[in-house]
């Protein structure tokens, strides 16, 4: 696939068709006589190398990007000839290029954004290609964005160009470059913004500790797989009571619509000796011998058996089935990001699944679009595990819709009876009063999750959730602020919330080496990959949810301060030395003061790769990885071992596993084989590696 061929405008308010030639670019760079816009009578309007592009006609007020500047009090500061050359680039990359802005008002936003990089470039006489080679003045670009929104924006707009560097010809601002540039936007810039960031600390999204995390998600997926393992015996009960409320009240209708007394028809209420008799109503008994003959009463009791009350009722069965649709509703939050709001509005055919040809088929989900901008399509990848909350959720609201759709005054439609909502009202004629039911267009609210925690007082252990001294340690190192209010004290529960998982699922995806819960890297292995891919080959051009791309940009260069504050330790270690430790880390920030390298670090200003070993301090592309294999890092081809790699103590037990691991391997290899010898090469890397770190 070429470079144009994947390129096109992406605006959903263009009135440019694919067969236009100002659609896409004959080439790439493009020609300088390129039309890239017409007038209102479809004559060319601007050229590609015009000092600026009109593009009135198209949105039907003035806009224009301009190049040039300069000409007057009011108008762009001015450029040279070659900083309009980069912004061109620019320009077509962002309007043109795959997974750009789908609006005039974000494009414009964008390049002005980006200009302003190009303007202190010009200003410095400095190409805005070449920015990469000049730190001092990477550390400037913060100043350029006072407003949060607007730095926000440019971090994303950045990391988006940096992944398509290789297509379009250079690179703005490499990932060490961003991650400095979104360090420093956080910082306060005044004594007055020093007071609000105090506050916002205290205000910080908590990151939920590895420990409790793990847990709720595996019992989140309890609840679900336990359901869907007696599925057919809760649909074969939940029938038999519907149609047994249809009997008794005459129809179904009347069951929802009834004024009078309702107490003589209810088919599990006691009743009257004989009662039935002379009416033809049948009567069942307590629901509890009910659900024993549906083979259900276990399930029921294990999760909605109210602690004091040790009888299960016809109401344990809609409390049951409230709950599966809410467990569901929030394992999908854990794998989405989503705000609760978005995971409600749900409907069944929600998950489409997409191809890739490396990762093969990679789950979407699909919410209805509710907001007005374009750019933030209701799409958003997920885990393949989804699909177990997915289809329990469906099972649920399949059932309740029948039940929705016989009674008149919820007045659901043909297509939500056919494409429910996962996550609603319960519906069953035991589950309300006649003149209280609500219409199916009234949409619950998924309420918090410490309400689902008091709601079902068995879904979760209490005493499991209550925090460690290791729980807060690690929590603190994504929320310095955690303990503030006290509220995250030792021996407290964790107050689990929505938006946590948000920020916590998307810093467990990169976080992988400051993390010793190995359940996350097989619970997120799917989105790991999915990032990855999507990082490193900028593998699709399906547009997701803007918010998701916006929170994992932004957990991306977290995580990496993280690491950096890690890396000034006792736990890191260079094949070489301490010294040549030191000549590494200062190297990063381009300081001799060791000092201020620590306090740069402690602030998370300094880049750094992680490898399988501990660290590399290299700039730029690495042709090894040290991910996939670790010989080249620590000298076990032969060579001597990278004078990048840092070697982290903490990675011993893991490292022994892997040598212990590789040495089976290399026995089972055919001799002198490739694979044996590359076998070798990972034994000898992994031995040099404990030599160096066994004190």
């Amino acid at each position: 696939m070429t470079v144009i061929s994947e390129m096109g405008l992406n605006l959903a308010e263009s009135p440019i068709e694919p067969k236009h030639a100002c659609y896409r670019p004959p080439s790439w760079p493009p020609p300088a006589d390129w039309v890239v816009s017409v007038d209102e009578h479809g004559n060319p309007k601007s050229r590609w190398g015009d000092p600026y592009w009109d593009f009135s006609a198209w949105v039907g007020r003035t806009l224009r990007f301009d190049f040039a500047g300069g000409w007057h009090n009011r108008s762009a500061p001015k450029l040279g000839p070659k900083n309009q050359h980069v912004m061109r680039m620019l320009a077509t990359w962002i309007l043109w290029g795959p997974m750009g802005a789908r609006s005039w008002s974000n494009l414009k936003k964008h390049f002005d954004l980006l200009r302003r990089i190009a303007v202190l470039c010009d200003v410095e006489g400095v190409v805005a290609s070449n920015l990469i080679r000049h730190p001092i003045l990477v550390g400037r670009l913060a100043a350029l964005y006072p407003n949060d929104e607007e730095a926000k924006t440019v971090v994303r707009v950045l990391d988006r160009l940096l992944r398509s560097a290789s297509k379009i010809g250079f690179i703005l601002l490499d990932e060490a470059g961003i991650f400095v540039l979104s360090s420093a936007t956080k910082k306060p810039k005044s004594r007055k913004a020093d007071k609000h960031f105090d506050e916002y600390a205290g205000e910080q999204t908590s990151y939920i500790p590895p420990r409790i995390w793990v847990y709720q998600v595996r019992r989140l997926r309890e609840c679900l797989d336990d359901f869907l393992e007696h599925r057919q015996q809760i649909e074969d009960c939940f029938k038999f009571c519907v149609e047994a409320y249809r009997h008794n009240f005459g129809s179904l209708e009347l069951a929802f619509l009834h004024e009078g007394d309702r107490s003589r028809f209810l088919p599990f209420a006691k009743q009257p000796e004989n009662s039935g008799m002379l009416t033809g109503r049948q009567f069942y008994g307590p629901f509890e011998l009910i659900a024993q003959r549906f083979g259900i009463y276990e399930v029921l009791a294990k999760w909605v058996l109210p602690p004091q009350r040790g009888t299960i009722e016809l109401t344990s069965l809609t409390a049951y089935l409230t709950l599966v649709q809410t467990a569901g509703a929030t394992y999908i939050a854990n794998f989405t990001f989503q705000r609760k709001e978005e995971v409600a509005a749900f409907r069944a055919d929600c998950l489409i699944w997409e191809e890739d040809p490396v990762l093969g088929r990679i789950p979407i989900l699909c919410g209805e679009t509710i907001k007005t901008d374009p750019d933030s399509d209701a799409r958003w990848p997920t885990s393949p595990s989804v699909e177990v909350a997915v289809d329990a959720m469906t099972a649920v609201a399949k059932l309740r819709i029948r039940c929705a759709a016989q009674n008149p005054t919820v007045n659901c439609s043909k297509y939500d009876q056919d494409n429910p909502y996962l996550f609603h009202n319960a519906f069953e004629p035991w589950a309300g009063v006649p003149r209280k039911w609500k219409a199916y267009s009234t949409r619950p609210k998924l309420q918090s999750y410490w309400y689902l925690l008091q709601r079902y007082p068995r879904l979760f252990d209490l005493d499991v959730l209550k925090i460690t001294e290791e729980d807060l340690a690690i929590a603190r190192k994504f929320t310095p602020n955690l303990s503030k209010d006290g509220r995250f004290d030792v021996g407290k529960t964790w107050p689990l919330a929505y938006h946590e998982l948000r920020r916590t699922g998307a810093i467990n995806m990169f976080a992988s080496g400051l993390l010793s819960e190995s359940s996350i890297q097989v619970i997120l292995k799917h989105l790991t990959l999915l990032q990855t891919r999507y990082y490193g080959r900028n593998f699709s051009r399906l547009r997701f949810n803007e918010e998701f791309g916006n929170q994992v940009v932004s957990a991306r260069y977290e995580v990496m301060g993280r690491q950096m504050q890690a890396l000034v330790g006792e736990n890191y270690v260079s094949p070489y030395g301490e010294d040549r430790k030191d000549e590494i880390v200062v190297s990063l920030i381009g300081t001799k003061d060791f000092q201020a390298l620590v306090k740069a670090a402690k602030n998370g200003e300094v880049p750094f790769r992680e490898t399988r070993l501990g660290g590399c301090a290299r700039r730029g592309h690495c042709d090894y990885g040290g991910i996939e294999s670790v010989a080249r890092c620590s000298g076990g081809d032969g060579e001597k071992p990278c004078r990048d790699a840092l070697y982290d103590t903490r990675k011993r037990p893991v490292v022994q596993r892997q040598l212990e691991s590789t040495e089976i391997q290399v026995g089972k290899a055919s001799p002198d084989s490739p694979r044996a010898r590359a076998l070798k090469a990972e034994i000898q890397g992994f031995e040099n590696y404990l030599d160096v770190t066994k004190n």
